[in-house]
């Protein structure tokens, strides 16, 4: 009686797992072996020996081609995948599998709830709330992106209202952005923390690799490409995502040259059907189209394109604009007023950018420009220490492992500010210096279970002194 019952539970569980499989695949689309379409854009597809999916077309096309010019029974056993022998129908035959990042998952079916509601967007200060947690300072930079941000998805659940009621209404127009501020100070970390908090999908391009169709390097089409695979390839989640263009600036017009600017003008050029919003045919998985890659396609009209970039030598140009207003007389404006100015990016225009080398076209659909300011040496000692995420707490919280305690003293927090200013590498500096300087107590201090305390001085870290360690007990 006991065997009965395990050979019952075997058997369920064995089709519970069966089932479960069977499910798994179905949540993916069937792609056609010779046009590579899914299943979405072919229509049904036949299943024929080895696991293939053709479409009805191809196959039409293929037994055409057949009648018409006949079939050279000889090449059979040159093509890799056809099994025309019926009589081995029955035994393993070889099956054909198509990787897991090339499979394009299936639209969910209108009658589910909507994957996308109102109440699922925070609200601005909710949003700038969560920014003041990991990035410092930079006040008005984030107050922009968080209206602009919930505005856009606003306009995302907007449209979709409008379209499954065929009800014409005030559309309300795409704002995309442009992230504008010296190295290190944020700007590839707000988005990646807004994303985050957003819970959306979110590629992170650089634009330095993309070129003009044809020429070396990678399409335009590949920065929506990396968004779909970070959507798992889920097509409808992708075009709610995001997608950051980073060195932005490194596609201006390149002056002075007579050769073909194939990474640079052209480039802002083709940048414009996705920013504007349109239908894209992308490759899943892969970065570059061929025959054997399936093809999706995605809507960019909903995707939020952030753009952001250093523009080295843009203070000059704002500055020779600014010092043309200057006259004389008792009221004139002085010559020198914006020369020491830290802040001069907050008055860039787009005659500015367009001196930069930015085509109009392109600056037209980047309509909310963001500017981020030079970090100084009071946010410098904010960052070490304020953040969720403080390169101070990763340390505190490593050597608690090992049951130390690390304390950083507010003069040596200051050298390590001041140091990191003469780098010129914004954020980025504070922790080479720390890492720096850390190294040999991260070695020394496991050697000896005694050390319950290790406080950091300023003496340590401009080689004058040592770390004062405190003994347990």
């Amino acid at each position: 009686m006991e065997e009965k019952d395990t050979i019952k539970n075997t058997d369920t569980e064995t089709g519970s797992k069966e089932q479960g499989e069977t499910d798994k695949k179905d949540e993916y689309e069937k792609i056609c072996y010779i046009c590579r379409r899914p299943e979405s854009k072919a229509g049904a597809m036949i299943t024929v020996p080895g696991g293939l999916c053709v479409c009805r077309d191809c196959m039409q096309k293929t037994f055409d081609s057949v009648m018409n010019g006949g079939l050279d029974f000889s090449q059979i056993a040159n093509m890799p995948y056809l099994n025309l022998n019926l009589n081995n129908l029955n035994q393993n035959t070889p099956r054909v599998e198509i990787p897991k990042k090339q499979q394009i998952k299936k639209k969910k079916a209108e009658s589910q709830a909507p994957a996308f509601e109102l109440k699922d967007i925070p609200a601005p200060h909710k949003i700038r709330g969560k920014l003041d947690e990991y990035v410092i300072g930079q006040e008005q930079a984030k107050k922009v992106i968080s209206v602009a941000v919930y505005n856009h998805y606003k306009r995302v659940f907007t449209k979709g209202q409008t379209e499954e009621s065929q009800e014409e209404d005030v559309q309300i127009e795409k704002s995309n952005i442009l992230l504008i501020g010296p190295t290190g100070s944020g700007k590839t970390y707000m988005v990646k923390t807004l994303a985050k908090l957003l819970d959306v999908p979110l590629a992170i391009a650089d634009a330095t690799a993309l070129t003009e169709a044809g020429y070396i390097g990678d399409d335009i089409e590949s920065v929506v490409s990396k968004l779909l695979a970070a959507a798992d390839n889920d097509v409808e989640k992708a075009e709610r995502g995001i997608i950051f263009i980073d060195e932005i600036d490194k596609i201006a017009k390149k002056k002075n040259t007579n050769a073909r600017d194939v990474s640079g003008e052209s480039v802002q050029q083709e940048l414009l059907k996705l920013l504007e919003g349109s239908r894209v045919e992308v490759p899943v998985g892969s970065n570059q189209k061929n025959a054997l890659t399936p093809m999706a396609t995605v809507n960019t009209d909903n995707i939020l394109f952030i753009c952001g970039g250093a523009f080295p030598d843009l203070e000059d140009i704002i500055r020779e604009r600014l010092r043309k207003k200057t006259s004389m007389g008792f009221q004139a404006e002085l010559k020198d007023r914006y020369q020491d100015d830290p802040d001069i990016l907050r008055y860039v225009t787009n005659a500015d950018l367009r001196t930069f080398g930015m085509i109009p076209e392109f600056l037209g659909r980047l309509p909310i420009v963001v500017t981020f300011q030079s970090l100084t040496k009071d946010m410098m000692v904010e960052i070490l220490r304020r953040p969720r995420n403080a390169i101070l707490k990763q340390y505190i919280k490593l050597l608690a492992l090992d049951e130390v305690k690390l304390v950083f003293e507010e003069e040596a927090l200051d050298w390590v500010a001041e140091e990191a200013l003469k780098r010129e590498t914004g954020a980025r500096a504070l922790r080479a210096i720390i890492e720096e300087f850390m190294l040999d107590i991260m070695y020394e201090v496991p050697k000896d279970p005694g050390i319950g305390t290790v406080v950091i001085t300023r003496g340590y870290l401009d080689k004058s002194g040592g770390p004062r360690i405190e003994m347990r007990g």
